[in-house]
C-alpha cells in the first residue's frame, strides 16, 4: 500500500495549495477593485487638465515642458515600474521585455526601477540600474509620486537629461493590459482612444496670461500623468495576480481529480492482489 499512501500524501499537498490559491485569488479580487476606482476616478480630471493645457499651448504662448530638450545631449531618463512581487503570471515578464529592448536601443541613458522583479531581471540581463525607488509599494501616495515627478522637471529643465520615458502596464480594461512607453518630458499629452475626443466643447476664460497658466498646469499636468501610470500599473497588477491564481487554483483541481483516480487504482490493485493472495492460499491448503 505504500504507492497509494505516497498518492494519498500527493492528494494532500495539492489541495493544500488549492486552498492557498483560491485565498489569493480572492484577496487580488478584492485589491482589483478598489485599485480600479482609484485609477479611473482621476481620468477626468487628467483629461480635462490636458485640454486646458492644448488651447493655453495652442497660441502663442510657450513653456520649456513642451518644447524640445534645453540639453539634447544629456542622457534620456527611463523609468521601468514593475511589481515587488510575484506570482502574477506574465506582468513583470512582458514589462522587462520591453523595457530591455527599448534600453538596447537606445543606449547610454539613465536608468531607475520601482519594484523589486525589474531591478533583478535588468542586472541579470547587464543592464545597469541608477535609482532603485522602494518608497511606493502597493499602495502609492501622490505625494511621493509628485516629489518624483518634482524632481524629473528640475532634471530636465537643468539640462541633467534630455527627457523621461515610462515603461508601465497600461491598464485598458479588465480583460486586457499593455505594456506601454510613455513620454513623460518633453510632455506629450496622451491621444485618446478610440474614437473618443480629449478635446471638449467648453469655452475657458484665462486669467492670468498663458505663459502665467502654463507655468502652473503643465507641472501639474506632469505629475497627474505620473500618477496615472502608477495607478494603471498597480490594477494591471492584481489582475495579472487574480488570472494567475484562478488558473493555478484550477490547475490544482484538475490535478487532485487526476490523484483520486490514481489512488483510486492503486486501492483497487493492492485489493485485487490481496484476494488472490488469499484464494491462492486457501487454494493451497486443498
Amino acid at each position: 500500500m505504500g504507492k497509494g499512501r505516497e498518492i494519498k500524501n500527493r492528494m494532500k499537498a495539492v489541495g493544500n495549495i488549492k486552498r492557498i490559491t483560491r485565498t489569493m485569488q480572492m484577496i487580488a479580487t478584492s485589491k482589483f477593485a478598489k485599485a480600479q476606482q482609484t485609477a479611473l476616478g482621476p481620468k477626468p480630471y487628467t483629461e480635462a487638465l490636458f485640454d486646458l493645457v492644448a488651447q493655453l499651448s495652442s497660441g502663442e504662448a510657450a513653456h520649456p515642458l513642451l518644447a524640445g530638450a534645453p540639453n539634447p545631449d544629456a542622457p534620456e531618463l527611463t523609468l521601468l515600474i514593475t511589481s515587488d512581487r510575484g506570482l502574477c503570471g506574465p506582468y513583470n515578464g512582458s514589462l522587462t521585455r520591453s523595457a530591455i529592448k527599448h534600453l538596447r536601443a537606445r543606449p547610454g541613458g539613465t536608468v531607475e526601477v520601482v519594484g523589486k522583479k525589474g531591478v533583478g531581471v535588468l542586472k541579470f540581463s547587464g543592464i545597469s540600474v541608477d535609482q532603485h525607488h522602494t518608497q511606493f509599494g502597493d499602495k502609492p501616495e501622490f505625494e511621493e509620486v509628485r516629489r518624483l515627478a518634482d524632481s524629473f522637471v528640475e532634471r530636465f529643465l537643468a539640462g541633467e537629461i534630455a527627457g523621461v520615458r515610462v515603461i508601465y502596464m497600461q491598464y485598458i480594461s479588465a480583460g486586457r493590459q499593455s505594456p506601454n512607453i510613455m513620454q513623460l518630458l518633453p510632455l506629450e499629452p496622451p491621444a485618446a482612444d478610440g474614437d473618443e475626443k480629449r478635446s471638449t466643447n467648453a469655452v475657458y476664460e484665462f486669467s492670468p496670461s498663458a505663459d502665467e497658466l502654463l507655468d502652473a498646469l503643465i507641472p501639474a499636468a506632469v505629475r497627474s500623468l505620473l500618477f496615472q501610470c502608477f495607478n494603471d500599473a498597480i490594477v494591471s497588477e492584481h489582475v495579472a495576480r487574480m488570472v494567475a491564481m484562478k488558473s493555478a487554483t484550477d490547475n490544482a483541481g484538475k490535478m487532485g481529480q487526476r490523484l483520486k483516480r490514481q489512488y483510486n487504482r492503486a486501492r483497487q490493485a493492492q485489493i485485487t492482489t490481496e484476494l488472490t493472495e488469499i484464494i491462492s492460499g486457501a487454494a493451497a491448503l486443498e
